[in-house]
């Protein structure tokens, strides 16, 4: 395990010996971007700018919360851009789990290119952990910090998590005073719903998927139970089911909870019967358009955490 103190101590050394002027960082408002965000930020204060791009694929109210944390509770120089309509612009159509990540990787950095140059920023920090780089070289997945950065791309990378594992990064995020909606908070990915909507990607399927798994995460708070990953997946084939005596022709929702240590490994929970009948009940009562409602038992491996 890593020792915190002494991480942070030298990374914010480093960082003010490779970051020479203005940089920005990609915020999501993971843990792993937090983090490199309040090391940049303790190292050159206001010449790092944070960038939280909306790309339409955030978890319910998620940009609302990351507004009020970093800028209001942090004092970080906070840029909130809604890039929405490019994300399902550029991904319209495409159903390849692959194409997905990289489009909205490679679009990512154009965007953030776009901000650096306005910014007279030449440094792009991201939250890049070892599992991300070690899934995307191995061919498992591409993870869009990786895989997804296009060739010839201008800004250079600052990663001082790069080596770092999740259970590690939550250590340092406690050490650094993070509030426990970031440093405990639940692994999201990049590409965020657009890669738990199995298929081609719709604004009506992303409101679905969206509706769905915060229920899963309201419930899991709920019953007390601390997953590694609690969420909510739309398949893409619908089924039939009856909804008020009447023949409904909706979606599947699959959901998944598992523990994990480190992500490189998976196991899915037992959870108890009751909760995931409460969760059923709700997503099939509350959300339009779903008829059925699954549970996921594979573990990693054989299966990914997430879907795609």
């Amino acid at each position: 395990m890593v020792d915190a103190q002494k991480f942070i101590e030298e990374a914010i050394e480093e960082i003010r010996r490779t970051v020479k002027g203005k940089a920005i960082i990609a915020l999501s408002g993971g843990v792993d971007s937090s983090v490199a965000a309040v090391l940049v930020h303790k190292a050159i204060g206001k010449n790092l700018v944070a960038v939280f791009v909306d790309h339409g694929f955030m978890r319910k109210n998620e940009p609302k919360q990351i507004e009020e944390i970093f800028r209001n509770k942090l004092g970080m120089n906070l840029r909130m851009i809604d890039a929405s309509d490019r994300f399902f612009d550029a991904i319209r159509g495409v159903t390849d789990p692959e194409k997905k990540r990289k489009i909205i990787g490679e679009l990512f950095i154009r965007i953030f290119e776009e901000v650096a140059k306005e910014e007279k920023a030449e440094y792009l920090v991201q939250g890049t952990i070892a599992p991300d780089w070690i899934e995307s070289h191995g061919g498992i997945k591409s993870h869009h910090n990786v895989a997804g950065l296009p060739s010839g791309m201008k800004l250079k990378l600052v990663e001082p998590l790069r080596d770092l594992y999740k259970d590690e990064v939550r250590e340092v995020a406690r050490a650094l005073g993070l509030p426990k909606e970031i440093s405990e908070r639940m692994p999201f990915p990049g590409p965020g719903l657009a890669v738990r909507v199995l298929g081609e990607v719709t604004r009506e399927k992303i409101e679905i998927v969206r509706e769905a798994n915060a229920i899963v995460e309201e419930e899991v708070e709920k019953a007390g139970i601390k997953p590694w990953q609690a969420f909510a997946v739309l398949m893409n084939d619908k089924t039939v089911g009856v909804k008020g005596d009447i023949r409904d022709y909706g979606y599947t929702i699959a959901v998944r909870i598992v523990e994990s240590v480190d992500a490189m490994t998976a196991t899915a929970m037992e959870v108890d019967w009751k909760l995931l009948k409460t969760i059923m009940k709700r997503i099939t009562r509350e959300v339009p358009n779903v008829t059925r409602v699954l549970y996921d038992i594979t573990d990693k491996p054989p299966a990914t955490i997430e879907f795609e």
